[in-house]
């Protein structure tokens, strides 16, 4: 992996469109045609740099004027409509719920060194479509013979493109080996290329289109053969050929020879099925067609549709055919009118996929997958059918077992080529139907994915998001300074006049406990939990007791994971009887968000609880001090006395003009406030908040300070004193736990032998013997101290601060036996 920064560019972009192609093809095109014709905004992609698939640069020879003059016309058409948009280099790579695509472009990769400093390698495209339409074609696949790994062994198609894309004639002594029609286009192109050309065709009787051609173009044409080995020397220099017995089994006769320094295969088809199996679309394998079909009793889903080679369909008649019919469904389901599209002329007949042999492994001189002839089925990490014979015999039947144990489909093209030829040899293995086989799992993304296109612009400083509350332009103005929790920038404290942390973090403290203070706690999580069974949920994932809290009331909250180890806490308030609202640890929000909707996906499904994150939705500021109720007073006409508004309670009132609910709960152990309202006027509240303070003496304090005035009280912070290894006796806090409640999530855990054992270590306060020396976070406790270690450690320091109300310093730890150790002295 390299160590230095990729110095290119990559892109995301987001797009909608009524009706989504994929594939440039005939099947594509005219898809596109007429779904765009219709009115319909269509999105065409094509992985390919040119357009119209086996009806474009590699139709060369027969008729390839209509064909090239068909693409150019048809896609002269598309690009003047204002509702299409084309992308080449863009292949989809994933296709998941409710027509929601992934595709990738590839912008400047071909560019090289001469792409432009501010053009995106790649983009990565996030596509949701109303209605998708598959014309992904087909894939060739190989024939197996012996020796067939040989530099030099190439398919026929991979050939054509050579020559046609690209201008290269790959051998000039070309071997075709095939068991159908489609490679006889190949032998025309070759044949006026300049290339001595010989068909070995697999088939007893061929078409007589493919003797005429032979005829016409001049090339040899050699039936009821195979290819029995491999000549080869820096190079091949021939090939061993032989006739076959009736059925195909075996060959019969003596070995020929025959020169060749190329050898070109064509075993089949393969439609590409990959994306609509991604989608949920079952496959089923066509003993006509001799490959894997969408199953015809099975629609892939209501929005999509298939055209095409990929559907089966090798006639370039019915592939253009399938794609008008298509493109007029999506259109009409999209709710537009369907036009008879006006379409270009096309006749060239390219050679298809029909009457094939359904032949895969060819015979040789001796027993296949024994002696030093080897079949490889799997090119990519050297399988050969002799892996599949020694799988059968230990038992390895199952395809995913058969492809683990010989690596057949983990290779490059992950089986796109080589998994049918696999299959049917296990088929015959095991005497049974290649469709009781089966078939490997399709899974994104279809070609590899580069990071860069993953990742897009969210790298370097953008990587991970910065999440700042709707405060702070007033943090920034008034020189907070920041620490992350979790995506949150928080500020820890606001120094003052050259301030030191240490110094700031003193009078922030004191300010508090002594006149006002307040916190931006809007980082704090915030779940809104609502339906019928609502309380049930609350019940079953805290401690202690719910069902009896009233509307309006707050209680705090213990959440356990199944093994009885604290994992979270907070206040949860009663908004209405089946409503409520839950608070978390900043940096626990999104993981308890999605612990809750797990256990509702697959413990209680049958629940009606309805979980939404709303941390962002509230700003919230939490007022701390002896003065709080006064400096509120000012802003609210609510009646904040203890008799109207008891601690662990919530009302809703207007704040600075603004509805807001606000909340009797401290997490300093001072009169507090916690006003919770729309994060839009978050700002304005505190700017108001702030200017109505100056009377009271009011300061803002940061995380830091938060921390110190927590401790001071023995307040718990998840995730600092707790590790995931501390139940809520290790903390000291039996009280949370219900003895009444019949069960809550970690409640039989705490029964263990283990989670109830003596000698467990337990949350305690620390006072060091020099009042002014402040213990390091994360510092070993021990209980005597060796002249060299190791010596036997019984805990560290979790909290660590100097108090400023106590004139000294404090710590809590978790101590082994903690709690016995109480009056006692340690070493850290």
């Amino acid at each position: 992996s390299p160590m230095e920064a990729d110095p290119s560019a990559y892109d995301h972009q987001h797009v909608y469109c009524d009706v989504l192609i994929v594939g440039g093809g005939a099947a594509g095109l005219s898809a596109a045609l007429s779904a765009a014709q219709s009115g319909a905004e269509v999105l065409l992609l094509d992985e390919q740099a040119s357009w119209g698939g086996a009806l474009a640069s590699e139709t060369q020879s027969i008729d390839d004027q209509s064909a090239m003059s068909w693409v150019a016309q048809t896609l002269a058409v598309l690009r003047d409509l204002d509702n299409v948009r084309l992308l080449g280099r863009t292949t989809v790579t994933g296709y998941y719920h409710h027509n929601y695509l992934i595709a990738n472009q590839r912008i400047s990769n071909h560019l090289g060194p001469k792409a432009p400093a501010d053009v995106p390698r790649e983009r990565l495209w996030k596509i949701r479509a109303k209605k998708v339409v598959l014309a992904t074609g087909a894939i060739e696949r190989p024939l197996v013979f012996a020796d067939n790994d040989r530099p030099g062994v190439m398919l026929a198609n991979a050939v054509r493109t050579y020559l046609n894309r690209y201008g290269v004639l790959a051998g000039k002594n070309i071997a075709i080996t095939t068991n159908n029609d489609s490679v006889y286009t190949l032998a025309v192109e070759a044949s006026a290329a300049g290339a001595n050309v010989t068909v070995l065709d697999t088939r007893i009787e061929i078409p007589d289109k493919c003797l005429q051609l032979a005829t016409d173009k001049g090339f040899i044409i050699k039936t009821n053969r195979v290819i029995a080995g491999v000549l080869y020397k820096k190079g091949i220099t021939g090939v061993q050929l032989a006739k076959l017995n009736s059925d195909g089994s075996d060959i019969v006769g003596e070995l020929e020879e025959l020169p060749a320094d190329l050898v070109a295969v064509s075993g089949g088809w393969n439609p590409t099925l990959n994306l609509y199996s991604q989608a949920g679309g079952k496959l089923a394998y066509s003993e006509s067609q001799h490959c894997y079909m969408a199953k015809p009793d099975q629609a892939l889903r209501p929005d999509a549709l298939l055209a095409g080679s990929c559907n089966g369909t090798f006639s370039l008649e019915a592939c253009l055919q399938e794609g008008f019919a298509a493109g007029t469904e999506a259109s009409l389901a999209c709710g537009f009118e369907a036009k008879q599209p006006k379409l270009p002329a096309v006749s060239p007949e390219i050679f298809v996929c029909s009457e094939m042999r359904p032949l895969w492994i060819l015979p040789c001189d001796h027993p296949i997958g024994r002696g030093h002839k080897k079949h490889f089925h799997e090119l990519h990490n050297d399988s050969t059918i002799g892996d599949i014979a020694i799988a059968e015999r230990e038992g390895f039947v199952s395809v995913e077992h058969l492809k683990r144990y010989t690596t057949t489909g983990m290779g490059t093209d992950q089986g796109k080529t080589s998994n049918v030829n696999a299959l049917n040899v296990m088929a015959g293995l095991r005497n049974k139907p290649i469709n009781e086989v089966g078939t490997t799992t399709f899974r994104p993304p279809f070609t590899p994915l580069s990071f860069g296109a993953i990742v897009g612009q969210n790298r370097r400083e953008l990587f991970l998001q910065k999440r700042s509350s709707p405060m702070e332009p007033w943090h920034q103005k008034n020189g907070a300074v920041y620490e992350d929790v979790g995506d949150w920038k928080r500020p820890r404290y606001f120094p003052q006049a050259g301030e030191t942390m240490d110094e700031a973090v003193f009078r922030e403290c004191l300010a508090t406990r002594s006149d006002v203070g307040i916190l931006d706690a809007t980082t704090l999580g915030k779940i809104d939990i609502q339906g019928r069974d609502a309380v049930k949920l609350i019940n079953m994932v805290y401690t202690n007791a719910w069902s009896k809290l009233g509307v309006g009331k707050c209680r705090y909250g213990l959440m356990l994971n199944e093994h009885g180890m604290v994992i979270d806490d907070g206040v949860t308030t009663r908004i209405g009887e089946q409503h409520f609202h839950m608070t978390t640890t900043t940096g626990g929000a999104a993981r308890i968000m999605g612990w809750l909707e797990e256990l509702l996906q697959t413990e209680w499904p049958d629940w009606e609880v309805y979980c939404t994150s709303v941390t962002e939705q509230w700003a919230v500021m939490a007022i701390n001090g002896p003065k709080a109720r006064d400096l509120l007073s000012e802003l609210t006409d609510a009646d904040l006395s203890l008799e109207a508004f008891p601690f662990m309670s919530m009302i809703e009132a207007d704040v600075a003009g603004v509805k807001a609910r606000i909340f009797r709960i401290s997490f300093t152990g001072e009169l507090a406030f916690e006003i919770n309202l729309p994060a839009r006027y978050g700002l304005h509240v505190w700017q108001a908040v702030m200017d109505a303070g100056k009377d009271y003496q009011l300061a803002p304090y940061g995380t830091e300070a938060m921390h110190v005035l927590r401790a001071e009280k023995g307040f718990i912070i998840v995730g600092q004193d707790t590790d995931g290894s501390v139940t809520p006796h290790d903390l000291g806090m039996d009280w949370i736990v219900s003895k009444a409640k019949p069960d809550y999530i970690g409640k039989r855990s705490l029964t263990r032998s283990d989670t109830a054992r003596e000698g467990r270590k337990q949350l305690v306060g620390l006072l060091t013997e020099d009042p002014d020396f402040v213990l390091p976070e994360g510092a070993h406790v021990v209980s005597e101290v060796s002249p060299t270690p190791p010596m036997p450690m019984i805990g560290h320091v979790t909290s660590s601060y100097l108090s400023p109300i106590l004139g000294r310093s404090i710590a809590m730890a978790m101590i082994k036996d903690g709690f016995n150790h109480m009056g006692g002295t340690l070493d850290v």
